[in-house]
């Protein structure tokens, strides 16, 4: 049995890492991608003309054409919850099985959102680069976040442990996601129109499609309150950037901060991330060994169901799978 690893080298260093290789090289013959630039369609073939399984990062695009040239492949893996760039009606076609991995960046993430919400109300990136300038830093007045109100777009799993999180800190939580039940008293489920004009901070973790691309633009953005932030952890396609940008070179929004955005590898956009009263980071919410390492397992463990051939957890297409070992 022969599994390819499509991570980059960085990739495997940053999202894979030893553990889990070596728990893959325990199930099968491993073949490792040691170029610099993630494997195009064409060049994925080729390195998986032999393989059976394609473990592959979010930045590995399964396109359409790849699987009917893969007579062999009977699995496509991906370590991440992502499968957008997966073709997986393509797979299912010729019977390849797809599968994604678990969130367990929850906690990652949600930390960042505090973290985010700190800094902008504290000013903390902001007064470094003042002192490391050489500049004589403003005090301004911050916002302490007990007794402010956080409203959180989409309450799924990040959404809820970012909620609990919040109301231990005092803080007013509203929720809009018109997808859930909310039975917790403590929780405001309001409509988002309400909820952008009665937070302070504004957390975006909905779900990324077609419904939703650019859910905020110039309207939602119009409705916020002046002294509040806009945070996106999501998806860069939520957000209209250059409405964004407008709101806040005009201060009609205090600030914002971004881990996503329209950039490559789902990055903040530079030309929005290098506004004054905006903090980025280049798409590493989830990047801590504790949550990498959670999915990259993860991806082990199916691919030793794979091989046993029984259908794993993860698995979006099994009743199509027909190419097993």
């Amino acid at each position: 049995m022969k599994v390819l690893l499509a991570h980059t080298p960085e990739m495997r260093r940053n999202y894979y890492g030893e553990r889990s290789l070596r728990g893959l090289q325990a199930l099968a013959e491993v073949m490792l991608h040691e170029g610099d630039q993630p494997l195009d369609a064409a060049g994925l073939v080729r390195a998986a003309a032999e393989a059976d399984i394609i473990v592959a990062d979010r930045m590995t695009e399964g396109r359409g054409e790849i699987f009917g040239q893969l007579p062999r492949l009977s699995a496509f893996v991906r370590c991440a919850v992502d499968i957008r760039n997966v073709s997986v009606e393509a797979a299912s076609e010729v019977g390849v099985l797809v599968t994604r991995a678990g969130p367990g960046f929850v906690q990652a993430v949600a930390e960042l959102a505090l973290g985010f919400m700190v800094d902008l109300s504290r000013g903390v990136s902001r007064t470094t680069a003042d002192y490391r300038a050489g500049r004589k830093p403003v005090a301004r007045m911050g916002r302490q976040l007990a007794g402010s109100s956080l409203g959180i777009i989409g309450f799924g799993s990040i959404g809820r442990y970012l909620a609990e999180v919040a109301k231990v800190l005092r803080m007013e939580v509203l929720v809009a996601d018109p997808f859930v039940t909310i039975e917790d008293a403590a929780i405001r489920h309001v409509p988002l129109d309400e909820l952008l004009a009665a937070s302070d901070y504004v957390v975006c973790l909905a779900i990324a499609n077609e419904q939703t691309e650019n859910l905020i633009g110039t309207e939602a953005l119009a409705r916020m309150q002046r002294h509040a932030v806009f945070i996106n952890l999501s998806r860069g396609n939520l957000v209209d950037e250059a409405a964004l940008a407008a709101a806040l070179r005009e201060s009609r929004i205090a600030g914002a901060a971004m881990d996503v955005g329209r950039a490559p590898d789902q990055m903040p956009t530079p030309e929005l991330a290098h506004l004054p009263n905006v903090i980025a980071t280049p798409h590493v919410g989830g990047l801590t060994p504790q949550a990498i390492e959670y999915q990259s397992l993860e991806t082990v463990r199916q691919v030793e169901a794979i091989i046993k051939g029984e259908v794993p957890p993860g698995a979006v297409n099994a009743e199509r799978w027909t190419r097993r070992p």
